[in-house]
């Protein structure tokens, strides 16, 4: 229930989105309409619209991509005939003929009756303009559908961990239902502000037309992209925060399980959500056993191996392990994997020796301490007690001097001592761990396999699971990407078949970073990155030298691009000289 309210909710907050500009011409248009025959179907039509749209997405087969974009052009087509109807009265009249005279036969019917369905009585003459409404509904969902914000990707998220289902497509609907509530209000305002003012829509032609040409300027904006590119991002910046502040009330409420009391002193008295710790599983480093928690401060850290974010929040946990040991804090990575090769107990080892991660790490291949924490993302840090009582946790990265300040003092609730402030940790990752860029970080992370992809470019879409010949786009729009080359894009990755293939993509952000993998063979694949169509120089990230030239070895996250000059709207293409790599996710910095 939690989550549906959050979903909601988070639809609300889209009237202050700019991203929500391009449809409210649409909506206001209607304000002169009764709001049963006009606003109502339009709302109703854009939640049900955007929970079927986003529910493809979730389900994300080439078929459900193409319906996507075809209908995004034939709800183009739509906006656009709606707003030239308002500037040209004759058009309206010759387009909506045929909805006319279907309302006229609904009324006939209506009057042989004696009302209008509503107990009135009936009035032939009055068209019924609700299925029009419906239908500039449906239209507005598809249009809106591609440029929901974080809590949508938090949806579609839980639907790649655990497949789409009858839950997620719940949560999308209320999304789009929270959404056309905010919507609602604003009809209602703009309804009562055209009341008192001199005019109104049916007596001044001058208002319709400006409705009419603001339609077809919205329409224009979508087309050229800027729903899912400049308004996309500026909902990001504007209101992520508000956004996540919803997403930290609900979650920081504890569960049932969290909030059990009891000291950890033994295997029986260990808290529920701390049990499937201890379940037989396997351990990178020293196996914890319940007992060593006994009067220990516990750091729980959700991360997995290639999500940027989890590398990012490294140093500071891994300063935090070595500095507040010895005080009586026990730090415990729970690996919990997004990719299938994240699964490979062989490759954590080998990943968390490389990354310097010398504390504890219980290997959550099933998502059951996942689950029992109730977790909900990568990275996340839950700080819990001698008491056995989560007492904080954090979802995602930043807030760093807070959680240590929060560490000492739980510290010296152990120790039954007043608080003693001690200096802050001097952390400083370096590589792909360094912080990130946040003022100039315009580009989200991006799937390649057709289970969460979104921005393809390539003529002809994605084609699942089928080897294809791809081409690159003529042109990229910002935060598109494409493939060149015989490929095979597959649920979670995409296998490049032959040697010479390319992935491009349009981004904006100091650093890119791809998850690659090998052949299936195991075998190296070689590659080189151009920036613009040159070599990157003093742009190159770690995996690559300043020509360009890398290597893909291992399953992992690899830094390609690191600016060290102005960030802008640049083009990256990887050629690989060698077929079989397996290419997973964009990241950025």
């Amino acid at each position: 229930m939690t989550l549906f309210i959050l979903a909601y909710a988070a639809g609300l907050f889209t009237i202050a989105s700019p991203c929500i500009v391009p449809i409210l011409p649409f909506v206001l248009a209607r304000s002169g309409v009764p709001f049963t025959r006009g606003g109502l179907p339009l709302l109703v039509g854009l939640a049900l619209t955007f929970a079927v749209v986003a529910t493809l997405a979730s389900v994300a087969g080439g078929w459900a991509i193409d319906l996507n974009r075809n209908g995004r052009v034939v709800a183009l087509a739509v906006m656009a005939l709606f707003g030239l109807t308002l500037l040209w009265p004759a058009l309206a009249e010759r387009v909506m003929a045929p909805l006319v005279a279907l309302g006229t036969r609904l009324s006939d019917w209506a009057a042989q009756r004696g009302t209008n369905g509503d107990g009135r009585p009936a009035d032939a003459s009055r068209p019924v303009t609700a299925g029009a409404s419906l239908l500039l509904g449906v239209a507005t969902g598809l249009l809106w559908a591609p440029c929901a914000g974080p809590v949508m990707g938090l949806i579609l998220t839980g639907a790649a961990l655990r497949g789409p289902s009858l839950q997620t497509s719940l949560l999308l609907l209320a999304y789009g239902l929270g959404a056309a509530t905010s919507l609602a209000l604003g009809l209602a305002f703009g309804r009562r502000l055209l009341a008192h003012l001199p005019w109104s829509p049916q007596a001044s032609g001058g208002v319709r037309r400006v409705l009419g040409a603001a339609v077809v300027a919205g329409a224009v904006v979508i087309a050229l992209g800027a729903d899912t590119g400049l308004l996309t991002r500026l909902s990001s910046v504007n209101t992520a925060r508000l956004e996540q502040n919803l997403i930290d009330a609900l979650r920081m409420a504890p569960t049932p399980a969290m909030a059990e009391p009891g000291q950890v002193a033994a295997a029986a008295a260990l808290p529920a959500f701390l049990r499937p710790l201890f379940d037989g599983r396997s351990w990178v480093g020293a196996p914890l056993r319940p007992e060593d928690l006994r009067g220990k401060v516990v750091l729980v850290n959700f991360w997995t191996y290639s999500c940027i974010n989890c590398l990012r929040t490294l140093p500071y946990v891994r300063a935090w392990a070595d500095k507040y040991r010895d005080q009586g804090l026990v730090v415990i990575g729970a690996h919990t994997p997004e990719f299938a090769f994240e699964k490979d107990v062989g490759n954590v080892r080998k990943a968390a020796a490389s990354l310097g991660v010398r504390y504890p790490v219980v290997i959550d291949n099933d998502f059951a301490i996942w689950r029992a924490f109730g977790n909900q993302a990568w990275p996340a840090l839950y700080f819990i007690g001698v008491d056995g009582r989560v007492r904080h946790h954090t979802l995602g990265e930043g807030d760093y001097e807070t959680s240590e300040l929060l560490i000492q003092k739980l510290l010296a609730e152990a120790r039954d001592r007043s608080e003693t402030r001690q200096d802050i940790s001097d952390v400083s990752g370096e590589g792909a761990q360094a912080p990130a860029d946040a003022g100039n970080l315009q580009s989200g992370e991006t799937y390649l396999g057709y289970n969460q992809a979104t921005g393809f470019a390539s003529p002809g879409g994605i084609r699942p699971g089928v080897a294809s010949r791809y081409r690159a786009a003529s042109s990229l729009p910002l935060n598109r990407w494409s493939l060149d080359g015989a490929w095979t894009i597959g649920g979670e990755f995409a296998t490049l078949n032959d040697k010479g293939g390319s992935i491009l993509h349009r981004f904006h952000a100091r650093d890119l970073h791809l998850v690659l993998g090998p052949s299936a063979r195991g075998q190296p694949v070689r590659f080189r990155v151009t920036i613009d169509g040159k070599p990157p120089g003093a742009d190159h990230g770690t995996d690559i030298d300043a020509d360009g030239f890398g290597s893909v070895k291992e399953e992992r996250l690899y830094q390609l691009v690191r600016q060290a000059g102005q960030v802008t709207d640049r083009t990256f293409q990887i050629e690989f000289l060698d077929a079989g790599v397996h290419a997973y996710a964009f990241t950025f910095g």
